[in-house]
């Protein structure tokens, strides 16, 4: 006041400068002051980038191809993604929220651009949707200012650092995987058994659209095939080997906005930042507890949303969450606008292509939720009723067009999920048909489990009200159906496990909800909490080691050990709450720290189904060989050159021209033959006449449970592969001839090892490559 006075600054020129002085000066401490805490804004997310490119260097991983994907994922489908969100759904969310969905977005934006533009040929026209997006922001004045960062919900710094850890977690997860998918061959050879199968489905929408089943021609490819479609568009925008993106650099963003966008679902769930990161938490490392020696088993343990082996399963987790983001604020009245409706739209025709398992739970959600409002209200309110018609619209479609209405061996089958896991526990497989009595046994330790990893829904119940909350229904349904699925289907390879596998993050959001509120009401000391918490997590050490039960069992041992670990841990349980009813103080109290003790006993089984699993190696009884090979791989049985000789063929063929091949089975198991063979169709990225046909739906849709195995069904068209077997065993021109024209074959992929040296297949077909253990011959253009 003093200095705006005229008394008081009779010359007021001198005084200007040192006013501009001050000015200048607030403004560099305010210059400074945005950097620090820009710099601190973003110093999680630098610190975990800079991890994930050290392992990923160290991993075998060229810097080209790092700089190459990790530009096309931001500036291709980051960013202009990112762009639409701020414009549809405003600043409702944090910086890291709107980026990973921002990035989903862009998924799902290039995998319905690429569907287009493969169609008509040139696949690079992918590049068209973002770059319109960032013309349209530039140009609109509307949406210009979508460019800048406004006023917009911060997280606490707290909240960012542990996702970052959350998120490191799962990079170092991944380092174990990295070490066992080699980048290079022979140690290729012995990655997971599906690497070539996804590696064969990216070549195929690589190249034809629409797809089929590139190791059986003119095999319908039936199937959720969106997540190929990306890596597809991926490796033609980046120059990526397919390869490099499949086991090494596509699904580490995926982790890192799953992770993001399972925090934003429970802070608004549970409106509270540490619940919400308890629930994310809870996600990622909590599991049912293995109270067994020995390594994990393959299905007994509910897996978390994150999978290297099914990068499908991760693909559908990731569309899925901003699904269930989007509805969550729809059906609570948050906002109602055309755009959220669209947008929720495009991730729901997405979602129905990224993993079957996730509509199917979605519509049981969205009908309980349904259901509730008709018997409570009295109506059906209707954000609810266009949520479930455009849930029921895309799943017949899914069902119609892209699994051409066949069951891919998914049958009713009650139960059969535990008589395939006791063929595991006791190392019999499918040898032995268990009885009805310790099928009802493992059945309930599946329960048993379920309770332990979900028991804080109970909580719930303290708030009855928040029962008719439609979050609360809809998560619930959700839940219902995926535990449904698995105890009511059957499938070769237990697949009914997806279905409660994409409803896994909600059940853990809601179990820390009622745990939460449990909490809240009771009020237990921090003392409290940790005893009880330290001693469910000594308890099922304890119980593991004391009980001593070794997985698979000996032979001729009973199948009663199997279930002694579960009933101490049922006793342990009941004794407190027996003694409470006895005393008279079965009051809210007791029963949280009832909860607290036994939500507590999954965190241990995390690390000891995932820690062991990584040291512990698979045996031929191993549980954890749910493949059912009978002996590992050979260095023997592993062939040379086959790389090499598949790149070749790549580079000078063209993608329509059909490839024969004499390799049908997996190395080491030709007798019998386990048909899961692939590796042509993947290195070559060409369709082959018959390779392996196991991951076809004619093969699987003639499996019957109980019968043989699905790996093991002999090929349903003898006619076709006895030809195709003469050209390699017993080559002529006539049986050449008839390949050209019947099949259109043009080249012949041999492996040499398995036929005679005297075969003379150069007398009928021209030798235009050989390596190693492989040759490529060419037999000419089909008349």
């Amino acid at each position: 006041m003093v200095e705006s006075s005229p008394l008081a600054s009779p010359a007021p020129g001198p005084v200007k400068p040192v006013q501009s002085a001050e000015r200048i000066a607030e403004k560099g401490h305010s210059t400074r002051r945005r950097w620090l805490t820009g710099f601190r804004t973003w110093l999680p997310a630098a610190a975990v980038t800079a991890f994930t490119l050290v392992v990923l260097i160290s991993s075998g991983v060229s810097s080209s191809d790092i700089a190459s994907f990790s530009a096309y994922t931001v500036f291709g489908l980051l960013l202009p993604g990112m762009l639409i969100i701020r414009a549809v759904l405003g600043h409702a969310h944090t910086l890291a929220e709107e980026m990973a969905l921002g990035l989903i977005l862009g998924y799902a934006i290039e995998v319905l651009t690429y569907i287009g533009a493969r169609a008509i040929g040139v696949p690079l026209l992918v590049l068209v949707w973002p770059i319109a997006t960032y013309a349209a922001f530039l140009i609109v004045p509307r949406l210009r200012s979508h460019w800048k960062r406004t006023t917009r919900l911060k997280a606490p710094a707290w909240w960012s650092w542990a996702l970052a850890l959350t998120i490191a977690y799962l990079i170092v997860w991944s380092s174990s995987y990295f070490k066992s998918n080699a980048l290079t061959w022979p140690a290729m050879a012995a990655s997971n058994i599906d690497v070539p199968y996804h590696l064969s489905l990216i070549g195929e929408l690589k190249n034809h659209m629409p797809p089929t089943v590139p190791m059986v021609a003119g095999e319908p490819l039936f199937y959720h095939w969106f997540l190929y479609t990306y890596f597809a568009a991926a490796s033609w925008v980046t120059g990526v080997e397919p390869l490099v993106l499949l086991v090494r650099v596509g699904m580490l963003p995926m982790f890192a906005a799953v992770v993001i966008l399972l925090g934003a679902i429970g802070r608004r769930v549970i409106n509270s930042w540490p619940a919400a990161l308890a629930a994310v938490v809870s996600t990622v490392f909590i599991a049912a507890p293995n109270l067994y020696l020995g390594t994990r088993t393959s299905v007994f343990e509910t897996a978390p949303f994150q999978s290297w082996e099914s990068p499908t399963e991760t693909f559908g987790a990731l569309l899925f969450a901003p699904v269930v983001l989007l509805l969550v604020d729809l059906l609570q009245r948050r906002r109602h606008t055309l755009g959220v409706w669209l947008l929720l739209g495009v991730f729901l025709v997405v979602a129905m292509g990224a993993k079957a398992t996730n509509l199917p739970i979605l519509a049981a959600g969205l009908g309980t939720v349904a259901a509730v409002e008709v018997v409570t209200r009295r109506k059906l309110r209707w954000p609810t009723a266009v949520a479930l018609g455009m849930t029921a619209l895309c799943f017949l479609y899914a069902q119609v067009v892209l699994f051409g209405q066949t069951r891919q061996g998914l049958t009713l089958a009650p139960l059969s999920v535990a008589r395939g896991e006791w063929g595991k526990l006791t190392g019999l497989f499918s040898t032995v048909e268990p009885s009805f009595a310790a099928v009802v046994g493992v059945a309930l330790m599946y329960v048993a489990n379920w309770s332990v990893m979900w028991l804080g829904i109970l909580g719930l119940l303290s708030r009855p009200r928040l029962l008719r909350q439609p979050a609360v229904l809809l998560m619930l349904g959700m839940g219902a159906a995926g535990i449904g699925a698995m105890l009511l289907l059957g499938h070769p390879h237990n697949a009914q496990g997806y279905f409660l596998q994409a409803a896994c993050p909600y059940l853990a959001i809601l179990a820390v909800y009622g745990l939460t509120l449990l909490v809240r009401r009771t009020r237990p000391s921090l003392r409290t909490i940790f005893i009880s918490v330290a001693i469910g997590v000594v308890a099922t050490y304890l119980i593991r080691m004391l009980c001593g039960v070794r997985v698979p069992l000996k032979p001729g041992q009973s199948d009663m050990p199997l279930f002694l670990p579960y009933i101490v841990l049922l006793v342990i349980a009941a004794v407190p709450v027996i003694v409470m009813y006895v005393t008279g103080r079965a009051g809210l109290r007791a029963w949280t720290v009832i909860v607290l003790f036994l939500t507590s006993a999954g965190l241990p089984a995390a690390w000891f189904t995932r820690v062991l699993s990584t040291v512990e190696r698979d045996t031929p009884n191993s549980p954890a060989n749910f493949h059912g090979l009978a002996h590992p791989l050979v260095a023997q049985a592993v062939p040379q050159g086959i790389v090499t000789a598949g790149r070749w063929l790549r580079a000078h063929s063209e993608p329509n021209q059909l490839v024969a091949t004499n390799s049908h089975c997996l190395w080491g198991y030709e007798s019998p033959c386990d048909s899961r063979q692939a590796w042509v169709a993947a290195l070559t990225e060409r369709r082959v006449l018959v390779e392996g046909w196991m991951y076809t739906p004619t093969n699987n849709d003639r499996w019957r449970m109980g019968g043989q195995r699905v790996d093991g069904l002999p090929f349903w068209d003898a006619e076709r592969l006895s030809l195709n077997d003469a050209a390699f065993y017993r080559p002529s021109w006539n049986t050449m001839r008839q390949l050209q024209e019947r099949y259109g074959v043009h080249w012949l992929f041999v492996d040499e090892r398995r036929i005679n040296p005297e075969s003379r297949i150069g007398d009928v077909a021209k030798l235009r490559f050989r390596s190693g253990d492989y040759a490529v011959y060419e037999i000419g253009t089909p008349a």
